[in-house]
This record gives C-alpha cells, sequence and structure tokens, in this order.
C-alpha cells in the first residue's frame, strides 16, 4: 500500500481551487495548499475540504513548489496546480498506483490536457503534453524560473490518463499569460547571454504559427485553435523582440 500527498501552490485561484480538490477526494490521503498572498476567497474555499493550507511568502515557481514537498509527510507525491484535476481515467490509475508495492521507479508522468473556452485542445502542440508529477518524496525536485522542470535519476513511467487543465479565462486572460511568460524567457535568455535579430523576430513567429497550426493540425481545434496558434506566434515574437531590446 503507497499513501499519497498531493501538492498545490496557489495564489487567488478561487475560481479554480474547489474543482482540484474536488478531483483529488478519494485519491490523495493528504492534501497541501500553500499559498502566497491571495486576497481573495481562496482560503476559505480550501478551508472547506480537509487540507493543510500553509501561507508562504513567494519565492519563485520551483522554490515555491521544493517548499510544498518539503511539507509532506508521505512518501510518494503529487503535484497538481490549481487549475488542474483528475480525470475518471486518472483517478483509476492512481488508486491502482496506491493498491500496488514499491519497485525501483522514481517517477510517474500522465498527459496534460488543456481546455480553451470549453474546448479540449488535442492539436496546436498542446496534446499530449506529457507531465512528470506522481515522484518520491525527497528524491526530485523542481528547478526552474519560467518552466521549472523535475529533476530526478532515472527514467519515469507512465500513468493512464489525462491530467485535464483549465488555465485560461477568456483572450484577456491568454493574452496576459503569454506576455508575462515572454517577458521571463526574454529575461533568462538575456542573463544566459543570447541575442536576436531582426530576423529572428520575423522567422520565428510565423514558424512558430505554421507548425502550430499546419504541421501540427492546430486547424483540427477549430476557432479555438485558429486563436491559440496566433498566439503563440505573438508570445514568440514578444520573446525575441523583447531580447532584442535589452541587448540594445
Amino acid at each position: 500500500m503507497r499513501n499519497i500527498s498531493a501538492v498545490i501552490i496557489t495564489c487567488n485561484e478561487a475560481r479554480n481551487i474547489g474543482r482540484c480538490l474536488d478531483s483529488l477526494a478519494g485519491v490523495a490521503d493528504e492534501i497541501i495548499v500553500v499559498d502566497s498572498g491571495s486576497t481573495d476567497n481562496t482560503e476559505l474555499i480550501c478551508k472547506e475540504y480537509n487540507v493543510r493550507f500553509d501561507a508562504h511568502p513567494w519565492e519563485g515557481y520551483d522554490k515555491q513548489k521544493n517548499y510544498a514537498n518539503s511539507l509532506a509527510t508521505n512518501s510518494w507525491i503529487f503535484s497538481i496546480d490549481a487549475d488542474e484535476a483528475l480525470s475518471p481515467k486518472l483517478r483509476e490509475s492512481l488508486m491502482k498506483f496506491k493498491q500496488g508495492e514499491d519497485d525501483a521507479t522514481t517517477a510517474y508522468s500522465v498527459n496534460r490536457l488543456t481546455y480553451y473556452q470549453g474546448r479540449a485542445i488535442r492539436h496546436c502542440g498542446w496534446y499530449p503534453e506529457r507531465k512528470v508529477r506522481l515522484f518520491r518524496k525527497g528524491e526530485a525536485k523542481w528547478d526552474g524560473i519560467v518552466h521549472e522542470d523535475l529533476v530526478f535519476e532515472g527514467k519515469a513511467a507512465n500513468l493512464d490518463g489525462d491530467l485535464l487543465h483549465y488555465p485560461y479565462n477568456g483572450l484577456n486572460d491568454l493574452i496576459a499569460k503569454y506576455s508575462k511568460y515572454a517577458s521571463l524567457m526574454a529575461d533568462k535568455y538575456h542573463s544566459q547571454g543570447k541575442h536576436a535579430t531582426t530576423m529572428d523576430c520575423v522567422l520565428r513567429p510565423l514558424w512558430t504559427f505554421l507548425r502550430n497550426y499546419l504541421i501540427r493540425f492546430g486547424m483540427l481545434d477549430g476557432h479555438e485553435g485558429w486563436t491559440i496558434c496566433k498566439m503563440m506566434a505573438y508570445y514568440t515574437f514578444m520573446k525575441y523582440t523583447l531580447l532584442r531590446e535589452k541587448r540594445q
């Protein structure tokens, strides 16, 4: 029998956190929420559930998640974001995992299925988006300023089922998040000594759109796919344009 601690970091996630916690019911033996100063009803909603709520100042994605992991009391951790939820199939896979016996496997990955405007996006390069989320405590850590990765030894096994992802509340939210990530990536590239030319700012966004809309079949996701592919091109344009400005 293996016990699982579910770990979540939050900040103003009242719109999402209830769905996430509902999906964990009966699967997680312990739920830990580390909050970095929510001003909405996130804390009140969490207190309606059997969770450990810990207020902790924001330190960056990787450090915040590693701090949350340190609070887990079980030997296995499932890291889930507030805007994610377990699909029925993934719940079933996790329940089977709990009934099994430990072996040499250190971590497990799942497919993440993202929704935009109520539509499951199965193309555009968004799916299957494999994420390592289940791992032994003390044998993995998060690293990375913008898109944090889980660092561990060995190779992750796979769990059946999707991790459902609801990150965007419409186009304005999509624009705001891509603008934020573009700025963070430009800062990261600049700190690494990278530079961008005018051609980078022109050709890279064009290639991003063509790859995701045509080669990765974004057109099959309808109007939502069209919007997403355009916004991914916008993100690429902003990232390299901001980097070019920093080098100047």
